[in-house]
């Protein structure tokens, strides 16, 4: 269904004053406008003050019979007729012709010039001739490389561009033919051609085809075209019935047909590549990727009149990723990334708009009140005209780009009016005498003829029309011009100046919420977007302008969006956000949404307002306005008033109107533990101490957990990217960490918070600086510990502690708080804390100095080394600052040392400090296979210090006892009498050579 707008799209128009009745007329790029008339084409000025001025003038071979313009190249490509005989020619350096009689320089494509003839070719206009051994039917020109693409009878001919380099300053224009494309059973009447895809368009046929230029699964070029494939066969068999068929009483129809992606294949055309071009070329087409085939059938009824029945209008339109131009050196042009690209074509009726890049996707119908003759596609506009009108049609073109282009279109972030959204006929301008259109830059171009005899030129005998042979499609000679015809360039009006119109107009529906006024400003709002889409064409000022029309569409989108009462009720969300409008302003506008001020809120509106609140806007809302969206959700969505209050954007609510709302709300379930915690929140921002310990204890301290995982803002919020902890957080600190902590973890567990949030949130709210560890922060440590979260890495959590437990040893520092878990705890409930070993208390016993709080983080540090987790070596460049010049040093080096089974070090440290407990570690630590330090370590280092005699000669000397027996029963007489020393006296050693002996005969 097509809606129909009265709009102004259209503005000024002037008169192009050709001599001539105009034959054939293009856009030259954005400043010039070829006609042809006769033997001769004339280009006039279409920008500034100049605006339809001749530019210059140039004679050709014969009757121009299609031009096509290249900005790339900046050149005018011609089919020309001359004596029954068709020539293919592309006009060069066009704009050096400043009178008719100025020199032109004729030559044949890929000639070479030599360096002396630089300045002459620098200086004047060239003609390039491209001889063809069939004869040219149409052309095109690539819009981003300038390529040329010609249309023969069973063939395409592809023309590269390229550049002959005379010198380091001056380079010639040229082309190359450097691919055929054969294609057997459709003759092309039109052709487009961008970037590699080819479109052909016969009288009732329309192919769409991919030139790829990677090879594909080993295929390479066929440089003789074969006809083998079975759909080509059995194409030809039918085509040779229908000769055997036709008379003159019957007329063959074939079945429409619509063929989409590499279906396409299978329509009967064979397609052919033959590569013709140099191997060096920059790309080499390999093979052909199908992708649209579509076939009418004609209307039997009005066969008469064939060109009722015609295609026309064949387009490729190309949109380009936006910002990412780079220009060439050589080219004019700019290389271009393309975005999209959209095929259009039309029967007099009836136009079709095809998406044809990832996927091919039809887009849009177009239903025309009037037969058309022609219609030219913009990112912007449809625009078609008829006998005696020019129509223009809305497009989707910027709405399937924009879903190309940005991944975050249509979620809670951004929104784009649907590619489904039904066309609208902004205007249809009634002109007398339409014969021809085309279109470039801001500029419409008009053929009019009064005179409502013209000899159509393309008309045909119904079955020649119906049939699939078709034939070449040769113009005839028009007859002698008469009067009564102009050429106008009608301008189109400014994309913001129409915007405003189509808003004003939208206005007229505001009152009714129906769908007409979303509609328009949907159409508003694509037209900015296509607009900008196209933003190197835009002066600084225009780019401006454009944004903020664009902003603004977005906002008049979201006030319909968000007074309604629908499914697309939630696209109110991502139009406010793309608006830029903060909360307030929303606010602001929504109150003549409401209906004579009822308590009806729509759904739109507070969808927004509920995920705003939700996300860490820096907005705060005053008090007036934080009551008014409390009375809001307390009428819509009651149950959201809890979340809703928690919001920072919320910090400057009443918290007497807040409690007052909150006693009203149904509790049951987890939304009684919310409530009765935001009022808890609320009581004591309003400094009621009582309410808040009644509302705490209304629930036992394990459901709290279960209310702050729901409602994670009333523990932590976020302004202005940093982590800021509630006054209710800050109160828990003192009076119930337990609960803090818990909470904090529970959050972790639920995935609320992250691990770097969570100790931010307790340096910040302990008010420690970034390298001082609150108490609170290590209980959080320890608590992840004990719960295992997945999400934590193990040896880093491992890490972060041992080197809070070093630093407060290292500076004799006790904890801030006192310590919610006490080293028995850990190792009662935690498998990574292991049972200190026992020689390590009696080498701390030793010392009586040590405070209790040292106690515990030295008890917790050595805990963690006995664990079997704990990996010992990353701890070792951390102990540096743990002297072990003290107990507490000694004992955690030496358990390091041990870990790493370091025995012999350690039985030397023990022997030089702590004596007594060599014989407890011995007997924890020498065991297995390090049962004969015993004897080949121990024993000889005592009885060397035992020798050197000192103050720990009795220390010594029990452990030398204690290690005598421990060797006399591991070992046999004559190994026993082996280890002892040389030098010592067989009297002392004697009772262990008796144990020996009795020992043996006890075995």
């Amino acid at each position: 269904m097509v809606q129909l707008y009265n709009l102004h799209p259209f503005g000024s128009q002037q008169v192009v004053p050709c001599k001539l009745e105009p034959e054939r007329f293009c856009g030259g790029g954005r400043d010039a406008l070829f006609v042809a008339a006769g033997c001769k084409v004339e280009a006039f000025a279409v920008t500034g003050q100049e605006l339809c001025q001749p530019r210059c003038a140039f004679s050709t071979l014969g009757r121009v019979l299609c031009l096509a313009y290249s900005e790339a190249g900046d050149y005018l490509a011609t089919i020309e007729e001359k004596n029954k005989a068709t020539f293919l020619r592309a006009y060069v350096n066009w704009r050096s012709k400043r009178t008719e009689n100025c020199r032109v320089c004729i030559r044949m494509v890929g000639h070479n010039v030599e360096a002396p003839f630089s300045e002459t070719y620098k200086d004047q206009m060239s003609i390039v001739e491209m001889p063809l051994s069939e004869a040219p039917l149409c052309i095109s020109c690539c819009p981003v490389k300038g390529d040329l693409l010609v249309g023969c009878s069973n063939k395409l001919v592809l023309f590269s561009l390229k550049y002959q380099i005379i010198n380091e300053e001056f380079s010639i224009l040229d082309f190359e033919r450097s691919l055929i494309i054969h294609i057997d059973n459709i003759i092309p009447v039109e052709i487009s051609f961008c970037v590699g895809y080819v479109a052909l368009m016969s009288d009732l046929e329309v192919l769409i085809l991919k030139l790829e230029s990677d090879p594909k699964n080993g295929e390479s070029v066929n440089h003789q075209p074969h006809k083998t494939n079975n759909s080509m066969k059995q194409t030809e068999d039918v085509n040779n019935e229908t000769l055997q068929l036709e008379s003159d009483d019957f007329v063959i129809c074939q079945k429409p047909m619509e063929l989409l992606g590499e279906k396409s294949s299978q329509s009967g055309i064979s397609v052919t590549l033959e590569s013709t071009g140099l191997a060096d070329e920059k790309t080499n087409y390999y093979h052909v990727q199908h992708l649209l085939y579509k076939r009418f059938a004609p209307d039997i009824s009005s066969y008469v009149f064939s060109d009722d029945i015609k295609l026309h209008s064949l387009q490729l339109l190309p949109i380009y990723q936006t910002g990412s131009l780079t220009s060439d050196r050589k080219n004019l042009s700019q290389e271009k990334e393309l975005l999209s690209l959209f095929c259009f074509f039309s029967l007099p009726h009836v136009g079709y708009l095809y998406m044809v890049v990832k996927s091919v996707e039809l887009m849009s119908v177009y239903q025309y009140p009037e037969k058309s003759q022609q219609a030219v596609l913009t990112p912007q506009f449809l625009h078609v005209i008829a006998s005696n009108n020019l129509q223009c049609f809305t497009v989707r073109c910027s709405a399937a780009a924009a879903r190309e282009e940005d991944p975050y279109v249509d979620t809670t972030l951004k929104a784009c009016p649907p590619v489904s959204m039904d066309v609208c006929a902004l205007r249809i301008q009634l002109f007398i005498g339409l014969k021809a259109i085309c279109h470039f830059k801001n500029h419409l171009i008009l053929l009019t003829k009064a005179d409502p005899e013209a000899v159509p030129e393309r008309r045909e005998s119904p079955k020649r029309l119906l049939s699939r042979k078709g034939t070449s499609g040769k113009l005839k000679t028009p007859p002698v011009a008469e009067a009564g015809w102009n050429l106008y360039i009608v301008d189109t009006i400014s994309p913001v100046q129409l915007y405003k119109e189509m808003v004003d107009y939208s206005n007229t529906y505001k009152t009714a919420k129906t769908q007409s006024c979303i509609h328009l400003l949907s159409e508003a709002h694509l037209l900015v977007r296509a607009a900008l889409m196209d933003a190197n064409n835009l002066e600084p000022g225009e780019k401006a302008e454009l944004l903020e029309a664009f902003k603004e569409s977005c906002g008049h989108l979201g006030d319909c969006y968000s007074r309604l009462d629908t499914q697309y009720s939630h696209l109110a969300l991502p139009y406010y956000k793309m608006s830029g409008l903060s909360m307030a302003e929303v606010l602001a506008r929504a109150d003549w949404l409401l209906e004579d001020g009822s308590q009806k809120y729509e759904r739109g509106l507070i969808f927004y307002l509920n995920h705003s609140l939700y996300e860490n806007l820096d907005e705060e809302l005053s008090e007036e306005l934080a009551a008014k969206v409390v009375q809001m959700f307390h009428v819509a969505e009651p149950k959201q008033l809890p979340h809703i209050l928690c919001s920072p954007s919320m910090k400057n609510i009443n918290p007497l109107t807040a409690i007052s709302h909150l006693s009203k709300l149904d509790t049951s379930g987890f939304s009684s533990i919310l409530v009765a915690l935001t009022k808890a929140a609320m009581a004591l921002k309003m400094g009621d101490l009582d309410m808040h310990r009644n509302e705490m204890k209304s629930h036992p301290e394990m459901k709290l957990v279960c209310g702050f995982i729901l409602e994670p803002r009333l523990l932590i919020q976020q302004r202005k990217g940093q982590i800021v902890p509630t006054e209710l957080a800050a109160h828990l600190k003192d009076t119930q960490p337990g609960l803090l902590v818990a909470s904090v973890l529970g959050l972790q567990k639920n995935n609320k918070i992250g691990v770097e949030e969570a100790d931010s949130f307790f340096k910040v709210l302990c008010g420690k600086d970034e390298d001082i560890i609150p108490q609170l922060l290590v209980d959080l440590w320890e608590a992840q510990l004990l719960a295992g979260l997945p999400d934590v890495v193990l040896q880093e959590l491992f890490f972060k502690l041992t080197s809070q437990y070093i630093w407060r040893l290292s500076k004799r520092q006790p904890p801030d708080t006192v310590p919610l878990r006490t080293s028995e705890d850990l190792i009662n409930a935690c498998s990574h804390y292991g049972l200190v070993y026992p020689w390590v208390n009696v080498l701390i016993s030793s010392d009586s100095l040590v405070d209790k709080s040292y106690t515990e983080d030295l008890s917790k540090l050595q805990s963690l080394i006995c664990g079997p987790s704990f990996d010992i070596a990353s701890i070792i460049p951390f102990l540096e600052p743990l002297s072990e010049d003290t107990i507490a040093g000694l004992s955690v080096h030496v358990l390091c040392q041990t870990r790493l089974k370091e025995y012999e070090q350690c039985i030397d440290t023990l022997l030089e400090r702590c004596p007594e407990a060599i014989i407890p570690y011995a007997n924890h630590e020498l065991k297995e296979e390090n049962r004969t330090l015993w004897w080949k370590k121990l024993l000889p280092e005592l009885c060397h210090r035992i020798k050197c005699g000192g103050e720990k000669g009795q220390l010594y000397l029990s452990s030398l006892k204690e290690t005598l027996s421990v060797a006399a029963v591991e070992l046999e007489l004559r190994d026993f009498l082996n280890v002892l020393p040389e030098d010592g006296t067989a009297a002392f050693f004697l009772p262990y050579l008796l144990y020996c002996s009795r020992k043996k005969s006890l075995t």
